[in-house]
This record gives structure tokens, sequence and C-alpha cells, in this order.
């Protein structure tokens, strides 16, 4: 049980790297309201959400899941401070999937130096688990589904009017949470989630070198 608490541990330093990513882009691009709530540190409690980020991944570790999930509180920022109003709010948005791929990517590289570095096998194995949930964090929060990061910024390369109709539905969704929770596991569990589950146990491979 002690590896599994460590591995939900991983997940909630994982979301909150993810969060402040999101909240120091913004912070660059000329919106400083996470600074100044003060949500750029990477304190924990500071961000932690009891509910998705201790309810659920505990109850998907004790079921069994092959998939841990989980979330942080999501860090404010407001889109009209921003200098780019044009693809500023993308990259805040995609700042939260990238800061999950390079902490893969990072770890990839630790586990790939793990002969010459003569690292622990129980450590090798958290690390490649803390590979798949980063990639798993990253391509889940891509999706274009409200309120996902992927919702702001695969949006920025249709028409005018598709976009226009598109914004209308995320707004719309983002301010019924509930309805947008329902959409996204209805779509996880029955679309999503198969294709998502292969392509990070195929990516966390080809990153470490090593399968799950």
């Amino acid at each position: 049980m002690d590896f599994y608490i460590i591995l939900v541990l991983i997940l909630v330093a994982s979301v909150v790297i993810h969060e402040v990513a999101h909240g120091y882009v913004a912070n660059i691009l000329g919106d400083p309201t996470a600074k100044l709530q003060g949500r750029l540190t990477l304190n924990p409690l500071v961000h932690i959400d009891p509910l998705m980020s201790v309810i659920i991944p505990g109850l998907l570790v004790m079921s069994g899941s092959p998939i841990l999930f989980g979330a942080a509180k999501p860090v404010p920022y407001n889109p009209y401070n921003l200098r780019d109003q044009k693809w500023g709010e993308a990259k805040v948005a995609f700042a939260g999937p990238l800061a999950n791929i390079l902490i893969a990517l990072g770890l990839g590289v630790l586990v790939r130096l793990s002969p010459i570095l003569s690292l622990p096998d129980k450590l090798i194995e958290l690390c490649v688990m803390a590979i798949a949930l980063n990639l798993f964090l990253a391509f889940f929060n891509l999706l274009p589904i409200p309120p996902l990061d992927g919702s702001k910024i695969w949006p920025m390369f249709l028409s005018h009017d598709w976009r226009m109709k598109y914004e209308n539905l995320r707004m719309k969704m983002e301010r019924n949470i509930i309805l947008s929770f329902a959409v996204i596991i209805l779509l996880v569990f029955y679309v999503f989630g198969g294709p998502l589950y292969k392509i990070t146990l195929f990516l966390t491979q080809s990153i470490s070198g090593l399968g799950l």
C-alpha cells in the first residue's frame, strides 16, 4: 500500500505543477491574478481540491483501476489581461499539459540512465508509473471538451464561424460544471479512454524503454 500512497503523492505533485504552469505563463503574458492570489507556489495545500485531488484518486487506487487520475483546483486567470489577445488563452491552456510532458521526458532520461546511476528497482518502477501518469494527464487535458485545456487550444485552428459556435458551447458548459464533468466521464469511458490508455502505454515505453 505504501507504493500506491507514493503514487497518489506523485499524482498530486504532477497536477500541482500543471496548475502552477498555467498561472506562471499567464503572469508572463501580463495577467498577475494567480500571483496576487498566492497560487504561484508548489505548496500542495494551496492547490488541493478534496474531491479531485484526494477522494477520486484514492477510490481509483482502492478499486484497482488501471487508470489513476486526479486534478487540482484550477488556477484563476483573467484572459482580458493577457497581452496576446489572439493566442494568449491558448498559450496559458497549453502550459499545463506541456509541464506534464516535460516531467515525463525528464523522468524518462532518469530511467534511461538508471544502469549508470544504479537506481533501485522500486524507484525505477515509480518513475515509469509517474511518466505514464503525466502523459495521461497531458493528453487527457488536451481533449477538446470544456472545461479541459484542449477546449481553449483546438478552437483556435477552426474558422471564425465555427470558433464562435464552439466558444458559445464552451461558455455554456463551463457555467454548468456538473454537465461538463458528466460529458467528460461518458466520452472518456466510452470513446477516448481506450485510445488514451494505449497511446500512454506506447509513449511510456518509448520514453523510458520499459513497459508498465
